[in-house]
């Protein structure tokens, strides 16, 4: 990414923000009940940022949101972006980059995946714990800047351990059956075929999208703590009955969000003050 064209849609951002949220979220397809949440909201279209690239998929509105959730200052990314869309990975993960530079330093993604694991149905959701990537690249590839992170950034715990087990400890206190698993990062935009599910069910994945992965990366090598969940959308190649569409996912995400916002709510209210 280029650093003169991150900071000026960083300064752009900040200059429409009005406090440092330490907490963000970025939002899945479908996932909308969860911008719901999120009171004293102030729109930032992505559009209003400088070098910003539009994200172009249903589900993705495209627009920042700074305000509340359980009393905490966050800002919320309606809008992914996805290397899919024609965007290389430095592209890709910028929102994240301007997260940081906002201020934030505790990171929640969502995603819609479909699910591997033989005891997964559609309408669960999955805690990652780790994940594969398998876009075929880094969002880290190119010359490092040392302010944002180290060159060779450690990924031994991407996800953090103490914001899973709060997260865990937060969906039993609502009696909701949260999975736990490994996500796998593919390009798209193509699903899978029967036999990639098969050989990502041997590489240990539970779950697969086309997002969250590079995002978590960089979040790491800017030092944030990073929280990550899959609504399984439907089953993968192979394993579900019917073919797979994009409109079943997001119908998926609105279906599940308001259980995924209740949990995120009360994550959010309980993180540790240094999170927020």
């Amino acid at each position: 990414m280029d650093r003169a064209r991150l900071e000026a849609a960083s300064a752009a951002l900040n200059r429409q923000l009005g406090s440092r949220p330490a907490i963000g979220i970025v939002l899945g397809s479908g996932l909308a009940p969860l911008a719901a949440e999120v009171v004293e909201a102030r729109r930032i279209p992505t559009s209003s940022l400088p070098g910003y690239p539009p994200s172009t998929v249903l589900g993705h509105e495209g627009v920042f949101l700074a305000g509340k959730i359980a009393e905490r200052e966050l800002l919320m990314l309606s809008g992914r972006i996805h290397a899919y869309e024609g965007y290389g990975l430095d592209e890709v993960v910028m929102p994240v980059r301007l997260m940081a530079l906002a201020g934030v330093r505790t990171l929640i993604l969502t995603n819609a995946a479909g699910g591997l694991a033989p005891e997964f149905q559609p309408g669960d959701l999955m805690l990652i714990e780790d994940h594969l990537n398998l876009q075929g690249n880094s969002p880290l590839r190119g010359p490092n800047v040392a302010d944002w992170g180290p060159r060779f950034p450690d990924m031994t715990e991407v996800y953090s351990r103490r914001l899973r087990e709060l997260a865990l400890a937060r969906a039993g206190a609502q009696g909701l059956d949260l999975r736990r698993g490994v996500y796998a990062s593919c390009p798209g935009p193509q699903y899978e075929t029967p036999a990639e599910i098969r050989m990502l069910r041997a590489l240990g994945a539970d779950a697969v999208g086309m997002s969250t992965v590079p995002e978590a990366i960089v979040a790491r090598h800017m030092g944030l703590e990073v929280l990550a969940f899959s609504v399984i959308s439907n089953l993968a190649a192979g394993i579900s009955p019917t073919p797979l569409d994009h409109e079943e996912v997001v119908a998926a995400g609105l279906a599940v969000g308001p259980r995924l916002a209740a949990l995120v709510r009360a994550i959010v209210a309980d993180l540790p003050e240094e999170s927020s």
